[in-house]
């Protein structure tokens, strides 16, 4: 494994029973434009216009683990050219442009005409407002970060390319400007992140469910990441392996993360059994080393194997070792949903959980649905601390063994579909809605209470209508319009159900 770092998900479990993978730090490159005639007319103003662009270089470092390249400033023509090269061969996940006051078109033209990067625009003015009475020139200019925002938005639709986004506020004590930072730089690492992936990929989806069918070199294409194939037997030579001294540490930490009540109405389910535990244990000691020996970032699984072997034993049984690693860091999602495991990475890497999910029956009194899945989930994000239940039967599936049992965290919660169209583009639909705590089905299954505006027969229908897959990834926070400019810079469509 990875080493650890701190969880990225508040949770109500210690951070020393989730221990987190360390993740890749994205590199941001930022320039700054100016316009070279002001220096010789206003003594004083470069070297002011410099240090408000180290203020913004703090800022990105001071709530980021991030790596900054600085590429200084830009004040015409020449220097823009200069600069191409030395962006793109930088290696950048996304570049800021610092607007530190006005400046001509020609300092960012050949840039976005050149650069595939994600580039934002950054229009910080140092002070909240004009002291109007003494005002000059020298302070207009100081104080002119948006001045140039509508000439750059022209040329970037004259050089073909879309309009960059844009963060417009002040310098200091700007909250907002301050978020939309920070938020960026999570943009920064998904996408990082995304062309660095090793996914595993163990198995098929189930064969009736067509609308989970992909073709791993178009992930590559549009996403980036490598789809690892990997087999079966991979973990079950690990399993048999195995030693006692092993297996034991691991049941501890179980046993600390996880609480075992006693059933309460479905006949399938029983307190967690000694073997199920032991069987969870044991196949967490081969998930882990095979994660590691393969060097993945994720996993889509979905086995059956021959009745009472151990192939299907242990392949039904990832479920506890999946969990644990999904809210460490390490997406995993059953049934072999590659495009899912992907909406799970996404929001992972955001740092909002994405846990495997799908509706579950509707509450027309209350007006909410049932939101969860069988199977691995994101226990980073569980409101309390999740169950374990030994069930008799994994429904739909083949085996049986330990289940685990919780509803996201209470608040606001957000949901990722990626699909695929008739011409074969992938598409995101997205939604957000609120997590409200109240009982759930004691099943051995997640499940969420779910309320959507403006009813819940309106929102379903109109999420069907978008064209979704059966799966998503659910996450914490309203975080819609992040992922959606993750799925603009990726050139992916992208829904937003209102």
């Amino acid at each position: 494994m990875k080493n650890n770092m701190d969880v990225a998900v508040e949770t109500t479990i210690s951070p020393q029973a989730l221990r987190h993978r360390e993740r890749s730090k994205p590199r941001i490159g930022v320039f700054g434009v100016g316009y070279f005639k002001y220096w010789a007319q206003f003594d004083g103003l470069l070297d002011q216009l410099l240090k408000k662009q180290e203020v913004f270089l703090e800022k990105i470092q001071a709530g980021s683990d991030v790596e900054v390249v600085d590429f200084g400033l830009v004040d015409d023509a020449t220097k823009a050219y200069e600069l191409v090269p030395k962006l793109k061969g930088a290696n950048l996940d996304l570049i800021f442009c610092d607007m530190l006051t006005y400046a001509t078109s020609s300092t960012f033209g050949i840039i976005i005409k050149s650069i595939d990067t994600p580039i934002v625009l950054v229009a910080l003015q140092p002070d909240k407002a004009m002291d109007y009475s003494n005002a000059s020139t020298y302070l207009q200019l100081y104080n002119d970060d948006i001045c140039a925002l509508p000439e750059f938005a022209g040329v970037a639709v004259r050089m073909g390319k879309k309009i960059p986004e844009m963060i417009i506020g002040t310098l200091h004590d700007d909250p907002e400007a301050e978020s939309e930072i920070q938020e960026y730089c999570r943009i920064a690492a998904v996408l990082h992140d995304l062309k660095t992936a090793r996914i595993g990929h163990i198995g098929h989806p189930i064969e009736s469910m067509l609308d989970m069918h992909s073709d791993s070199t178009m992930l590559t294409a549009h996403f980036g990441p490598h789809i690892v194939q990997c087999e079966a037997h991979e973990i079950v030579t690990r399993y048999e392996s195995a030693t006692e001294d092993e297996i034991r540490p691991v049941k501890e930490r179980i046993l600390d993360f996880f609480d075992t009540p006693d059933p309460v109405s479905d006949p399938i389910s029983e307190k967690l059994k000694e073997t199920d535990l032991h069987v969870a244990a044991q196949v967490m000691v081969a998930l882990e080393k095979f994660v590691q020996d393969r060097n993945l970032d994720a996993l889509a699984y979905y086995y059956d194997g021959p009745e009472a072997s151990v192939t299907r034993l242990v392949m039904s049984n990832l479920i506890v070792g999946n969990s644990l690693l999904t809210g460490a860091g390490f997406p995993m999602c059953g049934e072999s949903d590659l495009k899912t495991c992907i909406a799970m990475f996404i929001m992972e890497r955001l740092g909002i959980g994405g846990s495997f999910a799908e509706f579950h029956p509707v509450d027309f009194k209350e007006d909410f649905v049932l939101v969860g899945h069988d199977g691995p989930h994101n226990i980073a994000i569980a409101e309390g601390r999740p169950v374990l239940r030994s069930l008799k039967k994994y429904h739909g599936k083949p085996g049986f063994g330990a289940g685990v049992e919780f509803q996201i965290k209470e608040g606001p919660i957000t949901m990722l579909s990626i699909s695929s169209t008739y011409d074969g583009k992938f598409k995101f639909v997205l939604a957000e809605g609120e997590s409200i705590k109240g009982p759930i089905p004691p099943t051995g299954n997640t499940n969420t209470r779910g309320f959507f505006k403006p009813d819940v027969r309106t929102f379903l229908k109109r999420w069907m209508m978008a064209g979704p897959t059966h799966h998503f990834a659910l996450g914490i926070g309203h975080k819609a319009a992040t992922i959606q400019k993750i799925a603009d810079y990726l050139n992916i469509e992208c829904v937003v159900i209102n």
